[in-house]
C-alpha cells in the first residue's frame, strides 16, 4: 500500500498554523501496515485540488486529504471532488439531521444556510460520520486509488480515523507488518553512535533500517522493519535492541515517546521517596516546566527559582555579591551556589540549577557566548559541570536543558 497524505489551506502554506493532522494520520496507518510516501500541503484553489486528485490517481492505494469541508466561500474541497469524479453535490438527509441536533444541543446561534450546506454531499461519495463538527468527510474510489475526505479541525478528524477510516481500511486490504522501535540516547552525537554502529549496520537484515534524528545533545535511533510475520518481526526487532543495548547501552535513556528522561527521573524519585528544586538562570524556566508536564509532578517536584537578573540572584537565592564580583555570574562559583541555596530554601533533597550566556550578547558577564554552568547539589554536597554550546540562543537553551536532565539521570542511577 502506498498512500498520500494532503494537507489543504493557505494558512499552512503561509506558516500561520502547524500541519499536525499530517503526523497523526501517518501514525495511525502505519501501525495497520501502509506506508506513507508522501506529504504536501496545498492551497485553497479548486485547480490546485483538482491537480492533486488527478496526479495522484494509479500512482497511490490512498490518499487522505485534510481541511477546505467548512461552511465558508474558500471551502471548496467538495466542488473540487464533483470536478474530478464528474459528481454532483446532492442533499444527505442523516448529516443535515446531524447538524440541525448540533446546534440545538451547543450552539446560541441560529442555523444559516452555510450551515446547512454542509450537508451537500458528492453523490457517489461514501459518508464518513463526523461526531463531534458539521463536516462530514467521504471516501471515493477511482482506478487503483481511494481518496478519502477529512475536515481540517484535529479533534473532529482524529477520532473520525481511529473509529472509522482505520477499522474500514484494515478490512479491505491486507497489508504486511510495519514495526518500529525508538530509541533515546542523551551525551553523544550522531557521529560518535554512528561509529560505534558500523559493524551493527553492516548486519542488519535487509527488511531492517536504522535512522538518526538528533536534536540538542540528544539523539533517537528509529530501528524500522517490513514483514509478512509479525512474531518473526517483533523477535528480531527483540534481538537487535538488545544489542544495540550491548553496544551504546551506557547512553540508551529509554524508548522515546515511551519513557522520556524526566519520566525516568521521576519514575526514580518517586521510587526512592526523594524531592527535586531548581534554580534557572539562562533556562528561564524551562527545565522546571519539562519536569511539571508530568502526571504525579507533585510527588517528587517542591518548586523553582527562575533567578535570570544578577539582582535576582542576589536578593531572592540570597548569592553573596562577592562571589559574584569575584568570578561572574557565569561560574561554576555562582552555579553551586544557586543549587545548595534553592535546595537550602526549598528543603529539598537534590536540586538542579543553570547558568550561562545563551547568547547573543553576553549580558552581565564577560564569559564567552555559549559558556554553561551546570550544577546539581544533594545531602553529598555540590557538582558542577561546564561546557560550550556555540553561538546560537536556542540551540543553548535547549542543550543546556537537555543536558542537565542527563546529568541528573544518570547521578541518580550510579548512587540510588
Amino acid at each position: 500500500m502506498r498512500a498520500k497524505v494532503v494537507t489543504i489551506g493557505d494558512e499552512i502554506l503561509i506558516g500561520q498554523i502547524i500541519d499536525t493532522n499530517s503526523v497523526f494520520i501517518t501514525k495511525q496507518l502505519i501501525k495497520i501496515g501502509i506506508e506513507v510516501k508522501k506529504i504536501v500541503s496545498i492551497g485553497d484553489t479548486k485547480q490546485e485540488i483538482f491537480n492533486m486528485l488527478k496526479d495522484s490517481c494509479n500512482v497511490f492505494d490512498l490518499v487522505i486529504l485534510t481541511g477546505g469541508l467548512g461552511p465558508t466561500n474558500d471551502d471548496i474541497t467538495k466542488e473540487a471532488f464533483c470536478n474530478f469524479f464528474e459528481d454532483k453535490l446532492v442533499h444527505n438527509k442523516d448529516v443535515l439531521n446531524h447538524i440541525e441536533n448540533l446546534f440545538k444541543k451547543f450552539s446560541d446561534n441560529p442555523i444559516n444556510e452555510l450551515n446547512r450546506a454542509q450537508a451537500l454531499l458528492p453523490s457517489r461519495a461514501t459518508l464518513i460520520p463526523n461526531t463531534f463538527g458539521t463536516a462530514a468527510g467521504m471516501s471515493i474510489q477511482k482506478g487503483s486509488t481511494l481518496y478519502i475526505s477529512l475536515p481540517g479541525v484535529p479533534f473532529e478528524m482524529k477520532p473520525m480515523m481511529e473509529n472509522f477510516i482505520i477499522p474500514d481500511l484494515k478490512k479491505k486490504f491486507k497489508c504486511p507488518f510495519i514495526v518500529n522501535r525508538t530509541l533515546l540516547t542523551y551525551g553523544k552525537g550522531e557521529s560518535y553512535i554512528a561509529k560505534k554502529l558500523v559493524s551493527f549496520e553492516s548486519e542488519l537484515p535487509s527488511n531492517f533500517k536504522l535512522a538518526y534524528l538528533p536534536n540538542y545533545g540528544r539523539v533517537r535511533l528509529r530501528l524500522s522493519a517490513k514483514g509478512e510475520n509479525k512474531n518473526r518481526l517483533e523477535s528480531e526487532m527483540d534481538h537487535l535492541i538488545s544489542k544495540l543495548y550491548s553496544l551504546i547501552g551506557n547512553i540508551i535513556v529509554g524508548y522515546d515517546n515511551v519513557n522520556p528522561i524526566e519520566f525516568e527521573i521521576s519514575k526514580k524519585l518517586i521510587e526512592i521517596g526523594k524531592s527535586l528544586s531548581t534554580a534557572e538562570s539562562l533556562t528561564g524556566g524551562l527545565l522546571s516546566s519539562r519536569l511539571t508536564l508530568l502526571a504525579g509532578a507533585s510527588k517528587f517536584f517542591k518548586g523553582s527559582i527562575v533567578a535570570y537578573d544578577t539582582e535576582i540572584k542576589k536578593q531572592t537565592l540570597g548569592i553573596n555579591e562577592k562571589i559574584i564580583n569575584d568570578h561572574s555570574v557565569v561560574s561554576k562559583e555562582v552555579a553551586n551556589e544557586m543549587a545548595l541555596k534553592v535546595r537550602n530554601m526549598l528543603d529539598t533533597d537534590f536540586s538542579i540549577s543553570t547558568t550561562g550566556n545563551a547568547g547573543p550578547s553576553k549580558g552581565d558577564s564577560d564569559a564567552e557566548i555559549g559558556n554553561i554552568f551546570i550544577s546539581i547539589a544533594s545531602e553529598n554536597g555540590v557538582k558542577s559541570f561546564e561546557f560550550n554550546f556555540g553561538n546560537n540562543r536556542e540551540k543553548n537553551i535547549n542543550k543546556t536543558v537537555n543536558k542537565a536532565l542527563e546529568l541528573f539521570f544518570h547521578e541518580l542511577n550510579n548512587n540510588y
